[in-house]
């Protein structure tokens, strides 16, 4: 029988190894090895407890995936000439049900974050109780400047060749960024020419008038401020009269601001790419809406809507806006140390991730290391995912449910995951880290489905 110290030391030794081992064989991936890192650091109480996870290899299957699809994407532009893209769907775990995860159309999709993504994805989705696996996919096409004949084309291409790898109980894709209801619709509509059949649940995210879910669109926004709520809730504490900034002005920072105001909250910074507002009377939603949704527009068009806001060139100086809340719903690493460190010396509250894996190692440290109250991704932004499982039961019900049931159920699953995140800190001596709670309970439901299932 090994004392303590010698447990907690071969834990140790063997979490170290096996991190090792990742990064040699997959070379120059630094935001999978980023999400790979996070993970493990939270898990050796799980192993010094349950040494039959290593026993077992349930980490070392784990963290390799299912399987990996790369593909050429050739497409015509609107001056006849042809194009050539890279295609990814990353299906990496599939123990609680079909792979599930969206698709991202960026000029920085790569290897890496296809992999990095669709990693979180298997522990967000766990959390979300929905009975549904981890995946992600996408494509280093730039959307941005497309005429939407391009992007039809593009959408057509693409699902061409992911359609043999798809289906409504095998891989169910959803949107992500630069992927939104418009390009589902196409995709959809070319996977139903290629099948010859209406398979509504092979993807999720499409319009409420074929199949998609009412609230999808705000699900992540929605749960990432009921996850606030919550985590305010345990403060005494409320969003009324909370200052909140918001990074990026996407699908999800959009109907977080949106829920934010609704709740009683101040909005005053948001940004784009190109930089960001402050509009110290709060933020008018709709401008932004009528802004990215109806105009495809920039951020800094909002001014001459507002002459009272303020445009800056870049988006780093959002974090030096004094707030209560900071909501990073941009994209990865897009908040550091030093972000950090000045969101907390101006008195920050709480900083909840919307964005996938937002903020670098080094801030994760001085949030935890603070009186911050400190939200990861996996389980502050798991509501589009959620609603997107109500939107799969919905289809194979083939019924529609009102936005009162789906927000109610939205509400219900953020709730939970809360919860499940809070408990498990609790249970392994890490009262209060959201971040080490929400690895924990998302690992622990998919190791014991991979155990029950004989996988190993």
């Amino acid at each position: 029988m090994m004392t303590t110290e010698k447990t907690n030391e071969y834990v140790a030794d063997y979490l170290n190894h096996l991190y090792n081992q990742i990064v040699e064989r997959n070379p120059n991936e630094t935001e999978f090895h980023q999400a790979i890192s996070l993970m493990l650091q939270s898990l050796s109480p799980v192993f010094e407890k349950n040494p039959h996870y290593m026993e077992k290899g349930i980490l070392e299957q784990l963290t390799e995936p299912e399987r990996i699809i790369i593909f050429r994407v050739p497409w015509v532009d609107d001056q006849g000439r042809v194009q050539v893209n890279r295609g990814y769907r990353v299906q990496f775990n599939s123990a609680l049900g079909p792979y599930k995860g969206g698709i991202r159309f960026h000029p920085s999709v790569n290897l890496s974050i296809m992999k990095f993504l669709a990693f979180e994805q298997i522990f967000k989705n766990a959390l979300t109780g929905q009975p549904i696996g981890g995946g992600k996919g996408g494509s280093d096409f730039d959307p941005k400047g497309k005429s939407d004949n391009e992007i039809m084309r593009f959408c057509q291409s693409f699902m061409t060749e992911l359609a043999r790898h798809i289906g409504p109980d095998v891989d169910v894709p959803a949107g992500d960024i630069g992927v939104g209801a418009r390009e589902v619709g196409y995709m959809f509509g070319q996977y139903k020419r290629i099948r010859g059949a209406y398979e509504a649940g092979v993807l999720t995210g499409k319009g409420v008038g074929y199949g998609g879910s009412i609230g999808r669109k705000e699900a992540t926004g929605y749960g990432t401020i009921y996850f606030v709520q919550e985590m305010l809730k345990d403060k005494g504490l409320s969003l009324r009269g909370q200052k909140v900034i918001v990074s990026g002005s996407g699908n999800v920072s959009i109907y977080a601001m949106e829920k934010a105001v609704q709740l009683g909250a101040k909005v005053i910074a948001c940004s784009d790419s190109s930089g960001y507002i402050y509009d110290e009377n709060g933020i008018d939603i709709d401008t932004v809406k009528q802004i990215k949704e109806v105009e495809y527009g920039r951020i800094s068009d909002y001014v001459n809507k507002h002459p009272e806001a303020v445009f800056t060139e870049g988006c780093t100086g959002i974090w030096s806006i004094p707030c209560d809340i900071a909501l990073p719903c941009a994209t990865q690493n897009e908040l550091d140390a030093a972000a950090a460190k000045t969101l907390i010396a101006n008195g920050v509250k709480v900083v909840a991730e919307g964005a996938n894996m937002p903020s670098t190692p080094e801030a994760i440290q001085q949030f935890l290391e603070s009186d911050v109250l400190y939200g990861p991704a996996k389980a502050v932004n798991a509501g589009g995912v959620a609603v997107s499982a109500l939107e799969m039961a919905q289809n194979s019900m083939r019924i529609y449910w009102d936005i009162h049931e789906v927000d109610g159920k939205l509400q219900e699953i953020m709730k939970s995951i809360y919860q499940s995140c809070v408990q498990a800190a609790e249970a392994y001596g890490e009262p209060g880290n959201l971040e080490v709670g929400a690895n924990i309970a998302g690992f622990c439901k998919v190791a014991d489905a991979m155990l029950a299932q004989g996988v190993v």
